[in-house]
């Protein structure tokens, strides 16, 4: 009878017709081709489909040519680039100058920058572009009365609701990923070519500009393509401020192509498809440029710390930045989301709103019956999201790297395509599948879970899979010689060894699964509404002071959900 190797620690032989053991990479991998590959099938079908008769399609290429052929298409792809390129560039600036001070510069209190600048992290893209439509509308916002107040303005200096706009709130959401990706790069620098730069007589800006500068090159093009692909399959601002200033990108386009009376599910899922093909070669050019970055490397075989810059009397220059950086990102938009939740109507700060404060916003939602249905929904899709992902792919993580299961390597891939997937293209294809398939899910709240979890398995993938390089194959061949089966190994050896990475993936999945909203918009209904898309709704219908008021409950839970985060990452070992 033949045997297939099983893993590496478990030399037991197996048969290959009567071990359950081989089903699990095959269910695995029905798994991911249901999640991941399906619903992308199905958007391509339905790309070349049109409706002639009620139920009666005909396949043609007219779909792509309302899509692409219109007077419109060379707008919406021009308006796509310059806001993603403008984005990337913008945040990726900020984030690296934050990471420089704080990681290789003598900025003074430059320590208790580092948990201010991720703080944006944490705040759903809906609520950070609502709180910037309140300071800087041209009409309402309160940067533009101030500034008009102040100097005789007769028009507001600034629009919100422009191209520059936009890529200015996309880009302030986005700093604290590339504020977390520079950083990791300025700690890895091996400090000795700048030391001996320094040595040659090289002052600070030359040290900068012709060793620092030139090892960042790889991370600084990875960082900036990823921040390039996120902003181009990203939602939220195009819809708050780029759709009422009839500023169109391809995700604006996809949604209104739903939102049609009829919809026109063609048209949409033809832009779709194109989306999907720019942030597929997005990513692959990411992958490729982390994969050219090996050729930086510089190897010495011993420890070292970075070396830090002496700012001299510059250094309070960075601090400056900092504090800037501080009060413009961080606090403004909070306490103008803070203000706004206790007026009974939006008004500017003055004497007379002072008196009018009032909890009339707090005490409503407390009765309003959709808050606390959204609330539910979204604390449960959270939970379940995170949890259906972690143990989905530490099963497909140790398959993939502690066995020689033939076909692993084919897990690891399809685990991976979700990520080249925006958030409302994975929207419409679950749309076109579960019409296609009647499945009773569509309009609940499951089809939201798939959904997540399907966005999210490559961020479990990578959290497991750090976790699981990390278990010497010594313990689980111990396990093995005492007799034990391989899912007894897997489950008193492995899994206890894989707790860090599962709770660090299941605690950050459970934080993006909560500010989900890009791909919600086109799947929630009234049952199934989360907090991201009644924000959304009731900003359209302008109750603005109690979207304000669900804004702080909202802060006030992510940032109790991080406080916990590091209360059980030092329980279980992981390093924050």
């Amino acid at each position: 009878m033949s045997t297939i190797a099983l893993p590496r620690s478990i030399r037991n032989s197996v048969s290959l017709l009567g071990d359950p053991a081989l089903l699990i990479p095959l269910v695995g991998a029905g798994v991911l081709l249901y999640l991941a590959v399906l619903p992308l099938f199905m958007l391509l079908m339905g790309s070349f489909q049109m409706e002639v008769a009620p139920r009666e399609f005909v396949t043609t290429l007219k779909n792509y040519q309302n899509a692409y052929a219109s007077q419109y298409t060379y707008s919406t792809f021009k308006n796509s680039l310059i806001f993603a390129a403008g984005s990337a560039g913008l945040s990726f600036f900020l984030g690296t100058m934050l990471a420089w001070l704080v990681e290789r510069t003598n900025t003074p209190l430059r320590v208790i920058f580092v948990p201010i600048a991720v703080v944006p992290l944490i705040l759903p893209g809906v609520l950070e572009s609502i709180a910037w439509i309140f300071l800087l509308s041209p009409k309402f916002g309160y940067i533009n009365v101030a500034l008009m107040h102040l100097f005789g303005l007769e028009s507001a200096p600034f629009n919100v609701f422009s191209l520059p706009g936009m890529i200015w709130v996309h880009s302030v959401g986005q700093v604290p990923l590339a504020f977390l990706m520079m950083v990791a790069a300025f700690k890895s620098m091996d400090p000795a070519l700048e030391e001996s730069a320094m040595m040659s007589g090289a002052n600070t800006p030359q040290t900068l500009r012709r060793i620092t500068l030139r090892l960042l090159m790889p991370t600084s093009a990875s960082v900036l393509l990823i921040l390039f692909v996120r902003t181009l399959e990203s939602f939220e601002t195009p819809a708050l401020i780029g759709i009422p200033a009839r500023i169109f990108v391809y995700t604006s386009e996809i949604y209104l192509a739903f939102n049609e009376y009829p919809p026109d599910y063609g048209r949409g899922a033809a832009l779709a498809v194109g989306l999907l093909i720019l942030s597929a070669v997005g990513v692959w050019l990411y992958t490729r440029s982390t994969r050219e970055g090996k050729r930086f490397q510089t190897v010495t075989g011993k420890a070292f710390r970075p070396r830090q810059f002496d700012l001299g009397p510059w250094r309070w220059v960075g601090f400056g930045f900092l504090m800037v950086y501080f009060l413009i990102v961080v606090l403004l938009p909070f306490l103008v989301m803070l203000w706004a939740s206790f007026l009974p109507f939006f008004a500017t700060p003055s004497l007379d709103a002072l008196q009018k404060l009032t909890f009339e916003n707090y005490q409503y939602l407390f009765g309003f019956r959709p808050f606390w249905d959204a609330m539910k929904n979204s604390i449960i899709l959270a939970f379940m999201s995170a949890s259906v992902a972690m143990v989905l792919t530490s099963l497909i993580a140790w398959i993939v790297y502690k066995s020689r299961l033939p076909g692993s390597w084919m897990l690891d891939f399809l685990a991976f395509v979700p990520i080249t997937v925006p958030g409302i293209v994975l929207g419409m294809a679950l749309i076109l599948l579960y019409v296609a398939f009647p499945i009773p899910i569509y309009g609940t709240i499951w089809v939201l879970m798939i959904a997540y979890v399907t966005r999210y398995i490559p961020y479990g993938m990578r959290s497991a899979s750090g976790a699981i390089l990390q278990i010497h194959s010594e313990l689980e061949e111990a396990a093995a010689a005492s007799g034990a089966s391989w899912w007894e190994t897997f489950k008193r050896v492995t899994l206890p060894l894989l707790r860090p990475g599962i709770v660090a993936g299941w605690i950050y999945i459970f934080i993006v699964s909560f500010r989900e909203f890009s791909t919600s918009v086109l799947l929630a209904t009234g049952e199934s509404r989360v907090l991201s898309i009644l924000l959304f709704t009731m900003f359209e219908q302008g109750q603005v002071t109690v979207v304000a008021a669900i804004g702080i409950l909202m802060i006030l839970t992510m940032l109790t959900i991080v406080a916990v985060f590091y209360k059980i990452s030092g329980r279980v070992g992981i390093q924050t």
